[in-house]
């Protein structure tokens, strides 16, 4: 298969998704392309569903299900399961923040929404820190419109974010995507009752202008 497996039995897939992939067409899809749902089904067969979504521009993992029954079993599983993602945001954080603010979506329904930030490090030039979040709700955005609430914004988010900032990130370190990596996902497994820790390096595309960020900067 094209993309990375993490996990699999024989009703559940783990793919360490690359930043760039939608995870399947939909209404909002300007043009049909090859998804990660494309390349599922055609290595795998019919019935693979996802379980639940990451953005384009978003990396890490991603869980998918075969079959009805097990799609059922493995959303209702994901409610109680802890959802961390590393983010490379502006601005210094420099104390951990929790987040309890509604998103709406398009429906226009304004829905409970928890998040918690928390600083991995921060460094002064270029103003940045790289957070760990963690979701306690599924809402959509909800990383990037969390980061963007209490204004640190997750760097390279088009939607979100500010342009001329991003374009500096990209033209000095490197950085063409958005700095935000699904990085782990620990569940109990519906059939097993298993607990899986299921995580997802973080990829070359990300690293390595994180990298020549750190490079400039030492840690503080």
């Amino acid at each position: 298969m094209e993309l990375t497996a993490l996990y699999r039995d024989d009703h559940t897939l783990v793919i360490d998704k690359p930043s760039g992939w939608l995870v399947h067409n939909s209404s909002f899809t300007r043009t049909r392309e090859r998804t990660v749902l494309t390349v599922v089904r055609e290595a795998l067969g019919e019935g693979w569903s996802p379980v639940h979504r990451l953005d384009r521009g978003t990396s890490g993992v991603l869980l998918l299900a075969h079959g009805a029954d097990a799609l059922r079993a493995w959303q209702a599983a994901l409610a109680g399961a802890e959802k961390f993602y590393l983010a490379l945001v502006r601005g210094e954080l420099r104390a951990p923040v929790a987040i309890d603010h509604a998103l709406t979506d398009d429906d226009g329904v304004a829905r409970d929404a928890r998040s918690r930030v928390e600083p991995v490090w921060t460094q002064p030039d270029p103003r940045c820190s790289l957070v760990r979040v963690q979701v306690f709700t599924g809402r959509t955005h909800q990383v990037r419109r969390h980061c963007h609430h209490i204004s640190h914004h997750v760097l390279g988010d088009a939607n979100y974010g500010k342009g001329a900032l991003n374009r500096e990130y990209r033209a000095r370190y490197g950085l063409a995507r958005l700095a935000l990596h699904a990085e782990r996902l620990t569940i109990e497994h519906p059939a097993t009752r298993e607990t899986l820790t299921l995580a997802a390096p973080m990829p070359a595309d990300l690293a390595g202008p994180i990298a020549a960020i750190r490079g400039e900067c030492p840690a503080t």
